[in-house]
């Protein structure tokens, strides 16, 4: 293994940037990919760079057959990362939750008596504002954003600074009505309707939610689902 290919592949993750470390099981070649780019002794072929292109879109290391022998495609994305807005009922098990399927979950509410380590023990928390809380923490297209309090002093400065951000995800809890109004507030700091279709509210897929816990996994289960949209796509055409 070429180690500086190594080296370059981990700091690409740890700045954003998914990068692959692609092998050649038979010929030792190498190659690593970032992009379109791609670096190395290993020739780049069509199959490659599809399967390339899966296996970062699956967060999964891959081995495939090709003509020169068996190519094994090293996957290293930046993590996944959900920022929750609202330290209430319903982000304890969403935090938990989110937690083990992958995320470093962060919870911001600048009222400290909701966010405290007795509610949320191992959860990194943020007592600012939220705009000042995404600007230091600068979510990006493997950041999911959830916002939950009701409150449009919370959650509005959230919702701003997602929709300007690359974002894959963003929810907001509340009801039609609410939502409705919440727009329309949006629609006054000059957001338009693509921007809206962003949004995802009410939160979470339509499973009949009671619970904290339940709500907490139908907002789950629809990040996931917009994070696998592509996968999804693509069993539905086969």
């Amino acid at each position: 293994m070429k180690l500086e290919l190594l080296k370059r592949a981990v700091e690409s993750a740890a700045t954003g940037r998914p990068a692959a470390l692609v092998t050649n099981l038979t010929s030792g070649l190498q190659a690593l990919a970032q992009g379109t780019d791609f670096e190395g002794n290993l020739k780049p072929i069509e199959a490659v760079a599809a399967a390339i292109k899966q296996a970062l879109a699956d967060d999964r290391s891959a081995l495939i057959e090709t003509p020169d022998g068996k190519v094994f495609i090293e996957v290293f994305n930046p993590p996944l990362r959900l920022m929750v807005v609202g330290a209430v009922h319903i982000a304890q098990p969403l935090a938990r939750m989110a937690a083990l399927a992958g995320y470093a979950v962060t919870v911001i509410d600048p009222r400290s008596a909701f966010a405290s380590g007795e509610r949320f023990p191992g959860v990194e928390l943020s007592t600012e504002w939220p705009d000042e809380a995404m600007a230091r923490l600068k979510p990006d297209r493997r950041t999911a954003i959830v916002t939950l309090t009701h409150d449009p002093k919370v959650d509005d400065p959230a919702l701003i600074a997602a929709l300007k951000s690359a974002t894959f995800y963003i929810g907001a809890l509340g009801s039609k009505k609410t939502h409705a109004a919440r727009l329309k507030r949006l629609a006054e700091e000059g957001f338009k309707e693509t921007d809206f279709a962003r949004i995802h509210g009410p939160v979470g897929l339509d499973i009949g939610a009671i619970s904290p816990a339940e709500i907490a996994v139908s907002i789950l289960a629809q990040i996931t689902a917009t994070l696998r949209a592509d996968r999804l796509k693509s069993r539905q055409a086969a």
